[in-house]
């Protein structure tokens, strides 16, 4: 079975479909930074590299029996502006997608993107969304999911669209999952990770603790006693979690979990392991030489490996057939 990997940021999608036996045939990313993290840690040397979706000539493409893509979510995000389908960068996007699935007729598509498309407008936007999906003639199938449902210690709700072409006449059902692991078991604690009392950054922490929302809220020393307690600091207040982690985010990088009476910054192979990318085989070494922070902004993008693997195992297990 073969796939093409659309919007593919750092490759969340394709390890989950890899991990079932599906074969990648091509990518589309316009991150260089990405692509570079993407090509660390798949051979893409024998694939198409297709480069910006948007500059994509569909009848180039080689046949493939599964389009998968994370669509571009900040125009539909509760924490964008919500242009939704008015955003001619990124909201339409799914047109691009739309057109190579009328051309091609792939058998299956899997899209993915943030829990505030399913509100947008009202619903409006997602009937939209639906309607054009299914006039490329597809049976299209969606719900939310929670990758902490997925062994994966982290909080992060998505909406999955499955879809099935209609000659196909199968039935789809998302399988309920529901099963966690612990959030210490991603965590690894090293030194160079440790949030330094004597930095400038430390003493702005401190302050952040003394404004007017945070105030006699919160007593450091106690929170210094649990281990594996999650710090974070993105709003003006203090957010505490036990056991997991808020969603990542691309431009969200002030997390601190406790450890030995320390702060640990996460770190983005403890994100990477968060969003499943533990997969991949030896990953410390892959990202040796990449940079942390572009780590950490692309986990926030990035597909959760476990969910789409179980995504994929439902159309498996609803098609038997899926290479007719």
């Amino acid at each position: 079975m073969t796939f093409i990997d659309f919007c593919s940021g750092i490759g969340g999608g394709r390890l989950g479909l890899e991990s079932c036996g599906f074969k990648c045939l091509g990518f589309s990313e316009i991150d260089k930074q990405a692509i570079k993290t993407y090509k660390a840690f798949f051979d893409t040397s024998n694939e198409l590299e297709l480069g910006d979706l948007t500059k994509v000539n569909p009848q180039i493409l080689p046949n493939f029996d599964l389009l998968i893509s994370g669509f571009p979510c900040q125009s539909f995000s509760i924490v964008g502006k919500r242009d939704g389908l008015d955003n001619k960068e990124k909201g339409q996007i799914i047109f691009y997608l739309a057109e190579i699935l009328k051309i091609k007729k792939p058998s299956f598509f899997i899209l993915e993107n943030v829990k505030g498309l399913l509100s947008h407008s009202k619903g409006k936007t997602l009937n939209e969304i639906l309607k054009l999906l299914e006039s490329c003639g597809y049976q299209v199938f969606y719900k939310l999911l929670n990758s902490l449902d997925f062994s994966l210690a982290q909080t992060r709700e998505r909406v999955y669209f499955v879809g099935i072409r209609k000659d196909k006449k199968h039935n789809f059902y998302f399988s309920k999952k529901e099963t966690k692991r612990a959030l210490k078991e991603f965590l690894t604690p090293k030194k160079e990770n440790v949030f330094k009392k004597d930095s400038q950054s430390y003493q702005t922490f401190l302050r952040f603790l003394e404004n007017k929302y945070n105030k006699d809220k919160f007593d450091l020393m106690q929170i210094l006693k649990k281990n594996f307690l999650v710090l974070d600091t993105r709003q003006s207040d203090l957010r505490l979690y036990e056991n997991k982690i808020p969603t990542l985010r691309r431009d969200r990088q002030g997390l601190f979990y406790v450890f030995n009476g320390e702060l640990y910054r996460l770190s983005g192979l403890e994100a990477l392991k968060l969003q499943g990318f533990e997969k991949v085989k030896k990953i410390e070494l892959k990202i040796q030489n990449l940079s942390q922070n572009d780590i950490l902004r692309q986990c926030g993008n990035a597909m959760s490996v476990n969910v789409v693997e179980s995504v994929v195992k439902d159309l498996l297990y609803a098609s038997m057939d899926i290479g007719a």
